[in-house]
């Protein structure tokens, strides 16, 4: 079973997600430009809302970080372990089994890890001290590991076969999910380690605008408050793009996949999606906030629960949608994304269609083929968790 979420989201004038000429993302659809806001962008803002929330237990959410090894070594060091001995104790396994940590104990590249992932890793670390003591350096019986006139491929062969393959093994079974609600929804690739990767069970599209959208420029001025006297000029002055824009937003997740990779445990599963539906609904892009507060929630959300296929709705705006005197921007978007919706289950069927139900802020009524409308939010979490089947027909 997969669960879909479309949304229709306005904005007020904003900068919610720059480019790296600090100017709002865009693109070319249907052959025009509109706003855009990332699909890495969004997933970010769902689960810091999940955590920031706490929708989730503390130990069923993720860390995505550089800082590995400062995260161990803060729990080995509330254990009672010295700092300097137990940060030379992770860099030591860290090194030893999932490759290079720089001389400021950072990891090549971020890692994206359960809590309790880092828990087990500093459980393991506690459990073979000695071994990997002598290996990093903090016993008198340390082997020369140092990688002097070697290549860095070479320097790292080295490292990892200092420590004892019990002891590698031993730390790559930690590596397990931790049953993390957001890592089994978004999915992780670690570089040096293929076989931890976790295929995501969540698709997130990039947010695009349902009409044409112009950069605009606001042009600041700021006055210095030391000197109230100079008319002259401002203190500083400067120029800022942002637009804004009403968003199509569409989501996905398979239910199966998500199953799988919070190891078969179905209450924690039906928890994830009820969290993940309050998050994608109210999560909020945080860039430049503090000088457009564009904190807009969205017009329509749209739930659909499907034994198979899977149908985006962004064509419904390949042809722009224009303001017209029956209607409004919002209201023309939500009307051309339910007539597409119409269309789409007319050539393809309704087959597979579980539930369809849909939220709206306006004065319109939802009535297309196979949806329902719901009167707010909560209800419609509630209905969908209700539905929720985690396996295929088949089994």
């Amino acid at each position: 079973m997969f669960l879909e979420l479309h949304m229709i989201q306005n904005f007020a004038p904003s900068n919610l997600n720059r480019d790296d000429t600090n100017a709002p993302k865009e693109c070319t659809f249907g052959g025009s430009r509109r706003a855009r806001i990332s699909s890495q962008c969004f997933k970010r803002a769902i689960r810091t809302y999940v955590r920031d929330q706490q929708l989730l237990p503390a130990d069923r959410v993720s860390e995505r970080t550089k800082r590995v090894v400062k995260a161990i070594t803060d729990r080995l060091v509330n254990a009672g372990h010295p700092v300097e001995q137990a940060r030379a104790v992770v860099r030591a396994a860290l090194q030893g089994f999932a490759g290079k940590v720089d001389s400021d104990d950072r990891t090549s590249y971020l890692w994206f890890l359960g809590r309790a992932e880092l828990d087990a890793l500093a459980a393991a670390c506690q459990k073979h001290w000695s071994e990997l003591a002598a290996v990093g350096g903090t016993s008198e019986d340390t082997p020369d590991v140092q990688p002097s006139g070697k290549s860095a491929k070479d320097a790292k062969k080295q490292e990892k076969k200092a420590v004892p393959e019990t002891v590698r093994k031993a730390l790559e079974r930690c590596l397990d999910g931790g049953k993390a609600a957001d890592l089994a929804l978004f999915g992780r690739m670690l570089a040096d380690m293929p076989d931890k990767n976790i295929d995501a069970a969540c698709q997130v599209a990039h947010a695009i605008s349902t009409h044409r959208v112009a950069p605009e420029f606001d042009f600041y001025t700021a006055v210095d408050d030391l000197n109230p006297d100079d008319t002259a000029g401002a203190g500083m002055m400067g120029t800022v793009e942002f637009n804004s824009a009403c968003f199509y937003r569409y989501v996905n997740v398979d239910l199966r996949q998500l199953v799988q990779n919070l190891d078969g445990d179905l209450e924690l599963a039906r928890d994830t999606v009820s969290a993940f539906l309050r998050a994608a609904i109210g999560a909020i892009p945080t860039g430049k906030q503090n000088s457009t507060a564009a904190q807009n929630p969205p017009s329509l959300i749209l739930a659909v629960l499907r034994r198979k296929g899977l149908w985006s709705l962004a064509n419904a705006f390949v042809k722009p949608v224009f303001v017209s005197e029956s209607g409004d921007l919002v209201e023309k978007s939500v009307e051309a994304l339910l007539a597409y919706w119409d269309r789409v289950v007319s050539v393809y069927g309704g087959d597979g269609l579980d539930f369809g139900g849909a939220v709206t802020t306006i004065e319109q009524p939802i009535n297309p083929n196979g949806v329902q409308g719901i009167p707010n939010v909560s209800t419609l979490i509630r209905e969908v968790t209700a539905r929720l089947e985690f396996t295929s027909p088949e089994g």
